[in-house]
């Protein structure tokens, strides 16, 4: 698993078929205090994750070990939203509460 930071949105109107419907991310890996860092590279989401959000993702062969993209053409995917981080014994990311408008 990695860290990563969604960074962004992506369309893709021609797809595989075990694609069709599923929302594309652009992400970048993060380090421990979740500081975005490398390329950014794409992956499905499955569980509605938001720009801004920092996530856990699976790559490879494990990516698609998920019910949504079981024998789907995936190298990544989003397969859970951090809700807070704490590294030796620090809170280093915290998710701000949702809130209505």
């Amino acid at each position: 698993m990695l860290i990563a930071k969604v960074v962004g949105t992506t369309i893709a109107t021609i797809k595989d078929s075990a694609l069709q419907g599923r929302k594309l991310l652009i992400l970048r890996q993060t380090d421990a205090s979740g500081q975005p860092f490398g390329k950014p590279y794409v992956a499905v989401d499955t569980l509605d994750a938001g720009i801004g959000d920092l996530v856990l993702t699976a790559h490879g062969s494990s990516g698609r070990q998920t019910d949504i993209t079981r024998n789907s053409p995936v190298d990544a995917v989003i397969m859970a939203v951090v809700d807070h981080m704490v590294v030796e014994g620090e809170v280093v990311y915290q998710k701000e509460p949702w809130r209505t408008p």
